[in-house]
């Protein structure tokens, strides 16, 4: 039984993607299992046949992502794809010229030849442009496509290829732009582990200090370098009442260090916590520890805030295609569980005060989470996965 993943090559669509596989592998051993068979193929010395599950992932060079895929045991494989950048210069011009003329039509081949040696049963597309030439070649072989979207108003990508597709999983109640009778609403694939962390382990892992109430930062799987420049320019007001731990990004982790040893007055540095990125075993821990998490408004992170129950402040970023990331803010802070704060609002003493504020009414906090709680989806991955497998009649 083979399966194909395909995605933008962003943690965005990764961690999704890794939270289907570990709940599809999950299934099929929990079928086996129901059907007395050893995985292995023996049943006390009699031998039986057993098809095996095979994950593969086609898309776009990105390190960060394949490395992750194979960790799982899917089989990565790279493929051209062409960008479509919206915004208007001579360099973008030319970018999109080669893109869209040579990229795609060599990514749309190279997709065709593997699909067609591979011979899978089933795509599961997390959207992004890297998805698209995989999504069309399988569709031109007649190989049956399941879309998920994360985000409110949806890729461009997903738009173009929702017509090649059996469904299309989304993540929020009131999804823009597909045709009702193809969408299913799910949620955002979070990975489960998330949910494991243990308040006493973070404690040991981040020698937190418990003195103060515990912040996180996070921008997504880069970082985000203005919502860096925000806490660094408050940062020895933010560690009088705070403790905080904060996601920098690979790029950007070592000046944000550089410029923070210089920031912090002395005797504060234990109230400042600073990694480059939380490996998952880290995310679980230091979620079940905070008291409010500080987040761009990426969908994968606005469910893993949710799953785990804390109140959010999301910032969204300003240019995500198509303002996804502002609509998905305020479908979720609409909700009464976060409190959204636009950049061209956004000055550092204002967010300083708007914490403080937050904080100074412990009841508004309750209900933000309690609100965040209600909103999460945490068997969305479950749920997808079933469909997969429902369909497959696995």
């Amino acid at each position: 039984m083979k399966i194909i993943l395909t995605g933008g090559g962003s943690g965005g669509h990764i961690f999704p993607l890794i939270a289907v596989v570990r709940e599809i592998k999950s299934l099929y051993l929990q079928k086996r299992l129901e059907e007395n068979l050893n995985v292995f193929g023996e049943v006390g010395s009699k031998k039986q046949y057993q098809k095996k599950l095979e994950f593969y992932y086609l898309g776009p060079q990105d390190d960060f992502s394949l490395i992750l895929l194979g960790q799982e045991g899917v089989e990565t494989r790279e493929i051209l794809a062409g960008k479509l950048r919206r915004y208007f210069d001579w360099q973008s011009f030319l970018q999109n010229i080669v893109d869209i003329f040579l990229k795609t039509p060599l990514g749309i081949i190279q997709s065709f030849l593997m699909l067609f040696f591979l011979a899978p049963d089933v795509i599961f597309s997390k959207g992004g442009y890297g998805s698209f030439p995989v999504v069309l070649a399988g569709w031109l072989l007649g190989i049956p496509i399941f879309l998920h979207e994360s985000d409110v108003d949806p890729g461009f990508a997903n738009q173009l290829l929702a017509r090649f597709a059996k469904k299309v999983l989304v993540s929020f109640p009131k999804t823009e732009r597909f045709p009702p009778s193809k969408m299913i609403l799910t949620g955002n694939p979070i990975r489960k582990e998330i949910l494991q962390g243990d308040l006493t382990e973070a404690k040991e892992l981040f020698k937190i200090t418990q003195e103060k109430p515990i912040i996180l930062v996070i921008g997504g799987s880069q970082g985000a370098q203005r919502i860096n420049d925000l806490i660094l320019a408050i940062l020895p007001e933010l560690l009088k009442e705070f403790e905080v731990f904060h996601q920098a990004g690979e790029r950007n982790f070592s000046r944000l260090k550089a410029e923070a040893n210089i920031t912090i007055p002395k005797g504060m540095e234990k109230y400042y916590h600073v990694f480059p990125f939380f490996k998952e075993q880290e995310l679980k821990h230091i979620l079940s520890a905070v008291n409010l998490v500080v987040s761009r408004a990426g969908a994968g992170l606005i469910f893993e805030i949710a799953a785990v129950g804390k109140p959010s402040i999301l910032i969204p970023y300003p240019e995500a295609a198509q303002g996804h990331q502002l609509k998905n803010a305020y479908a979720y802070g609409n909700r009464g569980a976060a409190v959204v704060m636009e950049e061209a609002n956004l000055t550092p003493n204002f967010f300083l005060e708007k914490l403080k504020t937050i904080f100074s009414r412990p009841l508004e906090l309750e209900k933000m989470a309690k609100a965040a709680a209600v909103f999460a989806r945490p068997e969305a991955a479950r749920n997808i996965a079933q469909i997969i497998f429902n369909f497959l009649k696995m």
